[in-house]
Parts: C-alpha cells; structure tokens; sequence
C-alpha cells in the first residue's frame, strides 16, 4: 500500500514558511551584532539603570514602579495589522525616543520603500492570537 500523500502543516509550531517570509539565514545565528551595535545597547542599559536609581532616590520607590506599569501600558497599545502602522507615540514620548535621531530620520523609514511588501491583515491577525509562527509583517522583498 501506498503511504497518504498529505503535506504536514504545523500551525503555531517550530517551522517556518519560507514562502511567506524567504530563506533562513544561518549567518545571522552565527555572527553576532555590531560591536558598536552592543556597546550602545549595554550603555543605554546602563542609562536607564542610573535613572530608575535617581527616581528612586528622588521620589520614592514606588515612582519607578509606576512609570514601568506605564510603559507596559503604552507598548501593548497597538492598531491591527494593515495598511496603517501603530506610531506608539505615547510610548516614544514616555522613553524620550522622540528626542533621538535615528537612521530613519536621514536616510528614509523603511517602510515607504518601493520594496516593502503589502501588509498580510489575515496573517497578522493569526500571529497575534497565537495561531500562526513568524513576524506579523515580512517587511523586504
């Protein structure tokens, strides 16, 4: 007899669908970030460390509980995948992320390139509710 010829599909499991979001690439695994990537990520850790000590020692224990309660708040905070992305602009305001130039700032956002996909709303809205694996927008062609 002849063994079912069905295609295995795990929905929420380990494998990814390279259709929708391209190849694996293994050299990311291997190579780690940017030296200057780490040492600018360890000391805005070590910033926001020192900070939440000031606060505390200024205001009170409690002050930097509350402003981590606000945060959690102001990240969950988004629109639905689609067209319009979520600007979290109380979330970069409550950070200083306003303040800050970043490389979007001079040398485009990504996301008005001519390479960037179309935002799957259904494939979105799996991942959202734990339904499907993968990033809820497979940015670049």
């Amino acid at each position: 007899m002849e063994a079912p010829k069905i295609i295995e599909h795990e929905i929420g499991g380990v494998r990814s669908d390279a259709l929708r979001f391209g190849l694996h690439g293994v050299k990311s695994e291997i190579v780690g970030s940017h030296p200057l990537e780490s040492a600018y990520q360890s000391a805005t850790g070590r910033q926001e460390e020192m900070k939440r000590k000031v606060l505390s020692n200024t205001y009170g224990s409690a002050f930097p509980l509350k402003m981590d309660f606000d945060r959690k708040i102001l990240s969950r905070f988004q629109r639905p995948p689609g067209a319009i992305p979520s600007s979290m602009l109380g979330y970069e305001a409550m950070t200083g992320a306003l303040e800050d130039f970043g490389v979007e700032d001079y040398l485009n956002d990504p996301r008005d390139s001519e390479t960037l996909r179309p935002a799957d709303t259904h494939h979105g809205m799996e991942v959202r509710l734990g339904l499907s694996k993968g990033p809820i927008h497979p940015t670049f062609i």
